[in-house]
């Protein structure tokens, strides 16, 4: 595994297109008070989740709901596609990768069905959490309109 130099700036992006906003517009307290780590979330315009960093996919649940991957330098980053989603049991998500696979910044990780979840009367905004904040100084988060794989979400500074 490679890891950057102290102090080195780097960018997670967008996993998908639409609105950035912070982790304390999310209702659920976990993602907004920081229990898993820090971060920002979008509000979804589309359904098409990609892979917001060069990387490995670390874990892909049964439900496809949400997606843990690990940077090229080490950071584990949540992607997490709606809010208790999980009930939803895989139902409206398609999945595109495996744990273990090595994956590129724009890389479709799952297309969920914005209609379907809020349907099901759930909320789909997505959340994406740094969960190992031991390897960060600091980061800064973006708000405002973002495109899929190609907008930065959030800056971090490694430790």
């Amino acid at each position: 595994m490679i890891f950057h130099k102290k102090g080195k700036n780097c960018t997670i992006y967008a996993p998908v297109s639409g609105k950035a906003v912070g982790l304390s517009q999310v209702p659920d307290e976990v993602f907004s008070g920081k229990v898993l780590g820090d971060g920002a979330a979008v509000i979804p315009e589309d359904g098409t989740i990609v892979s917001p960093v060069d990387g490995t996919v670390v874990t892909v649940p049964d439900t496809h709901h949400a997606y843990y991957v690990r940077s090229k330098d080490g950071l584990e980053i949540l992607i997490h596609v709606g809010i208790d989603t999980v009930d939803l049991k895989g139902e409206g998500f398609q999945n595109f990768v495996k744990t273990g696979q090595n994956i590129k910044t724009g890389d479709i990780l799952v297309k969920a069905d914005l209609n379907l979840i809020r349907e099901k009367g759930l909320n789909p905004i997505v959340p994406v959490v740094i969960t190992n904040m031991d390897a960060v100084n600091r980061i800064f988060a973006t708000e405002g309109v973002m495109e899929a794989g190609k907008t930065t979400l959030i800056t971090y500074e490694r430790k």
